[in-house]
């Protein structure tokens, strides 16, 4: 079994990595047979599977159920899981307790935080201390998307791109061994990238991070009003579905289905 750091660690500059986030048995049990490097159960399984607007809802439970499911579905795999909100931002042995549940109870091989503010780095620091991976997230963080002025993209102007870069350099000073990049321009994924000595996962942050990170539903194209500018849909599943649920239906109707070879 590959070992998380190493793998990300020899990555740097050389190959670059794929991962996909997944949040149930099925998909992962596909997932496993690609040559895709990594999964990640993301807190956005709010959104895309519990039908919210936002990750916020999202417990620490329903995190840790899902990426069970995915460690099952994929046992193989390199494996990150979210921690959501609220399960770490209250205090650092909130943050240990459930950083701890997670590997301990998922098997997952590490874990994922937003931000970079002072707790959030006394956190990161202290995991990585008693044994726990910790990849970060900066650029576009969902959990504060509100404050952030909603989902758009993020270090745009001098000031912000400065503080970014500052920001990933902290997070890796604190001892993560990647940073997710998400929703920012190409030219600062790129400075940061290039900047840092971890490696970084982009979503929407362009051609010249470590890697590239997508969640399977939009790449298979199951939700066709989701078109975000960077996401690349590889198949269109969404169509397929509603086209071959529909055949079903009238194979029901007119008594076609079941057939005899379908029969005891």
């Amino acid at each position: 079994m590959k070992n998380i750091i190493s793998f990300f660690k020899e990555k740097k500059n050389k190959e670059p990595i794929s991962m996909v986030t997944c949040y149930d048995a099925s998909f992962a049990s596909i997932v496993s047979k690609t040559d895709v490097d990594c999964l990640l159960v993301g807190d956005s399984l709010g959104m895309v599977i519990q039908g919210h607007s936002s990750t916020l809802p999202v417990t620490l439970d329903e995190m840790i159920y899902h990426t069970k499911a995915v460690k099952r579905g994929a046992p193989n795999k390199l494996l990150i899981a979210d921690m959501p909100f609220l399960s770490y931002q209250t205090s650092l042995t909130e943050g240990i307790h459930s950083a701890g549940r997670l590997i301990k109870e998922t098997n997952a091989d590490a874990v994922k935080l937003e931000g970079s503010d002072k707790e959030s780095l006394a956190l990161v620091k202290r995991l990585v201390e008693i044994g726990i991976p910790v990849m970060g997230h900066l650029g576009l963080t969902p959990q504060s998307y509100q404050t952030l002025g909603g989902y758009k993209v993020q270090g745009k102007d001098s000031n912000s791109a400065e503080k970014m870069i500052k920001d990933s350099i902290a997070l890796q000073e604190a001892g993560a061994f990647g940073i997710v990049l998400e929703m920012i321009p190409e030219k600062l994924g790129q400075e940061i990238s290039q900047t840092i000595q971890i490696p970084t996962i982009g979503i929407g942050a362009g051609r010249y991070t470590d890697g590239q990170v997508l969640v399977i539903y939009d790449l298979l194209g199951l939700n066709k009003e989701f078109t975000p500018k960077f996401l690349k849909k590889y198949a269109d599943l969404g169509n397929t579905i509603l086209s071959s649920v529909n055949t079903y239906h009238k194979e029901v109707v007119d008594k076609l289905f079941p057939e005899d070879k379908n029969v005891f």
